[in-house]
């Protein structure tokens, strides 16, 4: 039986591979999506005062540690049975809306958007965000650049810090806004919904208008029936910040609907010998292994879950767009039927990216939030707690419990990429099978369609998992002058 690697897996964030095999006639027998590194922060956060973990548990990440630093917040508010004031949660979600928008700018820009933008089998020195900028102009690149660099100076004036934030503590936030920072940043906001609509119809223009893209998106390689499930408000509209998590059927019907307290209720996970990343799976189906379809108790946790699980969207412009999408792919504009191609998550993405700019917009648009009352101070004796937001890459749990001095005696965290990890693993090894035939030569842009299936994802193993101290393999190749190895250090 031959073996193809794929190894590293690229254009994500964190590491990992693909090991395709083939039977004797070319086809694909199998294909395992492997994480190879073990994830210990669970660990390292007991004996901890909770307080502490909002500042601990963003160094999971370095792209999303605003995600990290607001659901280890909520589960710390939980901890302590504290309600935050109304401005406070303002203002936590003021910040997760600028980041949100930065967020999915970068990866369909940087990670995904080289793949349809340049062609799936574009070379590979041209399938990357020079090339991308290339073929959408130098301006557009500008206006990627403006738009990261404004996000930024929200989220350090807000946050504490660009990455790794430290605002969000016990009982509301330490840092309030001024009334001169919110009338310069309602012109940044209103820049982010420019750009929300600019990334639109370069989404439109390039991908939506090539038949080619759209067969591709559609075609049965890149499709998967699960359940889907997502963060809701009152009206079952998407949120990002809070609400209560929906879960449909792959017919769209309501399957579960639960408060963040309740997640174990729902949620399992199961393991396998061959990855340190864990597969979750929906308790009342039942972990039936690596398929798909109603019997599967397999869900998706992604931006095009979020819509697959909401009923719209709270803001105009992406409730626009998303009842295009829908008419578009499914014809039925109200979303009541599921949109099932992976590939379509990067669509669903882009009318993320706006909706976090227009409410982004509605907050910074609201004096209250300048309001001083911003924290109310736990008196009540700590004991256990879950807090949840959607990040960018799914939705997301913290889970803490401590003693009665609010040492934290064990923790757990399902992460946005852990959600989604079957999903994952299903949707490689179908692409897999739908783009490598017998007789035809496997080539490196053959291979870049089959990561296309988890690059729609956006998945995050630094977040997902994490080496333990002293327990990574290691290696270093001494090099002279000349290239030549001359001494090799290795750490296993």
């Amino acid at each position: 039986m031959k073996q193809i690697k794929i190894d590293p897996i690229t254009r994500l964030e964190g590491h990992g591979k693909i090991d395709i095999f083939l039977n004797d006639d070319g086809s694909v027998a199998n294909a395992y999506f492997q994480v190879p590194e073990l994830r210990g922060f669970e660990k390292f956060c007991q004996g901890r005062p909770v307080e502490e973990l909002p500042r601990i548990t963003t160094r999971l990440c370095g792209v999303c540690p605003e995600a990290h630093h607001l659901a280890s917040a909520k589960a710390c508010d939980a901890v302590y049975g504290v309600d935050i004031p109304p401005t406070a949660k303002k203002l936590r979600e003021l910040l997760y809306s600028v980041f949100f928008a930065a967020d999915h700018a970068v990866h369909f820009y940087i990670l995904a958007g080289p793949d349809f933008v340049c062609g799936p089998s574009a070379p590979v020195a041209e399938r990357n965000i020079l090339g991308l900028i290339a073929k959408v102009g130098i301006d557009a690149g500008k206006r990627v650049i403006k738009h990261r660099a404004q996000a930024q100076e929200i989220i350090q004036a807000l946050g504490g810090k660009k990455i790794h934030q430290v605002s969000s503590i016990p009982g509301g936030v330490t840092i309030g806004l001024k009334d001169e920072d919110r009338q310069k940043w309602i012109g940044y906001c209103k820049d982010f919904v420019e750009f929300g609509q600019f990334t639109i119809k370069v989404l439109h223009d390039i991908v939506i208008a090539n038949k080619g893209y759209v067969d591709l998106i559609l075609s049965d390689a890149y499709t998967h029936k699960t359940y889907y499930m997502g963060m809701v408000d009152q009206n079952n509209k998407v949120n990002f910040y809070d609400g209560m998590i929906r879960v449909v059927g792959p017919d769209g019907k309501e399957f579960a609907k639960f408060e963040a307290k309740d997640y174990l209720q729902h949620i399992a996970e199961h393991v396998e010998s061959y990855s340190y990343l864990k597969y979750p799976y929906l308790k009342q189906v039942g972990w039936k292994g690596l398929v798909d379809g109603p019997q599967s108790g397999v869900y998706r946790a992604t931006p095009l879950s979020r819509l697959n699980a909401s009923e719209g969207m709270a803001t105009p412009l992406a409730q626009a767009e998303y009842e295009k999408f829908y008419e578009t792919l499914t014809g039925d504009k109200t979303g009541r039927t599921p949109v099932h191609q992976t590939l379509a998550t990067h669509w669903a993405r882009v009318i993320e990216l706006l909706y976090a700019a227009e409410h982004a917009l509605e907050l910074m648009s609201d004096p209250s939030v300048c309001d001083t009352d911003i924290r109310t101070i736990p008196k009540n004796i700590p004991h256990e707690g879950v807090g949840v937001v959607e990040a960018p890459r799914g939705t997301l749990y913290h889970h803490y419990v401590t003693d009665n001095k609010g040492i934290v005696t064990d923790a757990n965290l399902i992460v946005g990429t852990t959600n989604n990890n079957a999903a994952i693993s299903m949707s490689i090894k179908k692409a897999a099978q739908g783009v490598i035939k017998p007789g035809v030569e496997v080539t490196e842009g053959i291979l870049n369609m089959v990561e296309m299936a988890f690059r729609a994802y956006d998945p995050c193993f630094g977040c997902a998992t994490h080496t333990l101290a002293g327990q990574m393999p290691l290696e270093i190749n001494l090099r002279n002058p000349r290239g030549e190895i001359v001494k090799v250090f290795r750490r296993s």
